[in-house]
C-alpha cells in the first residue's frame, strides 16, 4: 500500500515531499453531525496522506452504508471512489484491487456495516490478507437509523433511550488476529497524534491494515452509560505504547535507552518505533496480543496502539501471482489467446 516516489532535491515550504499542499488532500464539507468522532478522523487520514506523500491519483476510496460510509467524500476529492451496497465493501475492493494492483487502497467502514450485514464478507478480506488499509468507525450504534446497539455495543452498555444492551460485543480487532490479518491497531478519535503514527504505518505495510477507532456519536451514543462516549473512551483507553514512525524516505536515528523501545521494520523500510509505557509488551507475538485483549475486556478497558503486527506473510495479490501489469492496463493482444492456444485448450478439456 505505500508510494515509492522519491522526494525532489528541495522541498518548498508548505508542500510535501512530492510537491501538493495540504489543500488538495482534503475533500467535499462534511455534512456529519458538529462533533462526530468520524470528522476527528477524517482531519488525520488527510494528514497522514499529506505527510507520507501519497499521489492523490493513485488512491482509491471505498466504503459500504452508514454514517462512517459517507467520510470518504470528506477526504481526497481527486482520488477515485466507490461507495458500495451495505456491507459488501469487500469484495468491491478486492475486485479493485485484482483489476488494478498499484492503487493505494483505503476502506472506511462503520460498525454495522462490517460487524453485522458485512462480517461474512469482512472476515474473508482478512484471511485474503487484502492489500489495504481498513478503518471501522466504531461507535457501537446505528446512527443513520436512530440509534440502536450494534454488534460491538458492549455488554451493560446503556442507550440514550435507557435501554440496557445484554448481549455480548464482538472485538473486531480480536477477531482479526484469529483470522490471520498481519495489521491489527486501535485507537480514539480524539488521540490524532496516535492515529496518524498508525496512519501512516498502515501506509507502510503490506497486506490488510485493519485500525478500529473509537468514534463516538454525539447524538445517539455519547452519553452517560454509553460505553462509547468521549468521557467513557478518555477515562478508559489504556496505552500500549506511544508511537512514532519513521518513513523510508528518512534517516532512521535510534534515540532511545536499550530495551526502552522497539522498532518494528515495514515491509518498504519504513520503522514503527514503540516506547513502552508500563508494560512489557511485544507486538509481534500472536498469544501475547490476544491475551492482552481479554484483560482488558476484563477490565472494562480498551487497548490503543499496534495490537499486532507481522509483516512475513505475503499479501493475496502477491499470492495469485498475475503479471507485472495491472490487468486493467493489459492489451486485448495480450489477454487474447492464439487459435493455436484455443486449440490447445480445448483439446486438454476432453
Amino acid at each position: 500500500m505505500s508510494t515509492t516516489t522519491q522526494p525532489p532535491a528541495s522541498t518548498p515550504k508548505n508542500v510535501n515531499r512530492i510537491g501538493l499542499t495540504m489543500a488538495e488532500y482534503k475533500g467535499a464539507d462534511s455534512t456529519l453531525c458538529a462533533g462526530c468522532g468520524h470528522d476527528a478522523i477524517t482531519a488525520q487520514i488527510i494528514k497522514a496522506f499529506y505527510e507520507y506523500g501519497v499521489d492523490p491519483y493513485m488512491v482509491t476510496k471505498l466504503s459500504g452504508i452508514g454514517c462512517s460510509s459517507k467520510t470518504p467524500a470528506y477526504f481526497l476529492s481527486k482520488s477515485h471512489g466507490f461507495n458500495s451496497v451495505h456491507g459488501r465493501m469487500p469484495a468491491v475492493s478486492t475486485g479493485v484491487l485484482l483489476a488494478n494492483k498499484e492503487l493505494v487502497a483505503i476502506g472506511v467502514s462503520g460498525d454495522g456495516d462490517t460487524a453485522s450485514i458485512g462480517m461474512g464478507q469482512f472476515v474473508h478480506l482478512l484471511r485474503r490478507n487484502i492489500p489495504m488499509i481498513y478503518i471501522i468507525e466504531n461507535n457501537g450504534v446505528y446512527g443513520l437509523t436512530k440509534g440502536q446497539f450494534s454488534a460491538t455495543a458492549d455488554q451493560g452498555s446503556r442507550a440514550k433511550s435507557g435501554a440496557l444492551n445484554e448481549l455480548p460485543a464482538i472485538d473486531v480487532c480480536a477477531m482479526a488476529i484469529e483470522l490471520g490479518c498481519n495489521f491489527v491497531a486501535r485507537s480514539f478519535a480524539g488521540d490524532p497524534k496516535q492515529m496518524v503514527s498508525l496512519l501512516k504505518a498502515a501506509l507502510g505495510h503490506k497486506g490488510t491494515a485493519l485500525f478500529d477507532v473509537i468514534s463516538p456519536c454525539v447524538t445517539f451514543n455519547n452519553h452517560d452509560g454509553s460505553t462509547k462516549s468521549y468521557k467513557y473512551a478518555k477515562d478508559h483507553e489504556e496505552l500500549l505504547h506511544e508511537i512514532s514512525y519513521v518513513p523510508f524516505f528518512e534517516q532512521i536515528n535510534v534515540d532511545y535507552k536499550e530495551g526502552s523501545a522497539e522498532d518494528v521494520k515495514l515491509h518498504d523500510g519504513s520503522h514503527i518505533r514503540l516506547r513502552k509505557i508500563d508494560r512489557d509488551y511485544d507486538p509481534t507475538n500472536k498469544a501475547d496480543a490476544f491475551n492482552m485483549l481479554r484483560k482488558a475486556h476484563e477490565a472494562n478497558e480498551f487497548l490503543t496502539g499496534l495490537i499486532y503486527i507481522n509483516e512475513d506473510k505475503s499479501d493475496f495479490i502477491t499470492q495469485l501471482n498475475t503479471v507485472e501489469t495491472p490487468l486493467s492496463l493489459l492489451r486485448q493482444e495480450d489477454v487474447q489467446p492464439s487459435a493455436e492456444d484455443l486449440k490447445q485448450i480445448m483439446a486438454e478439456l476432453m
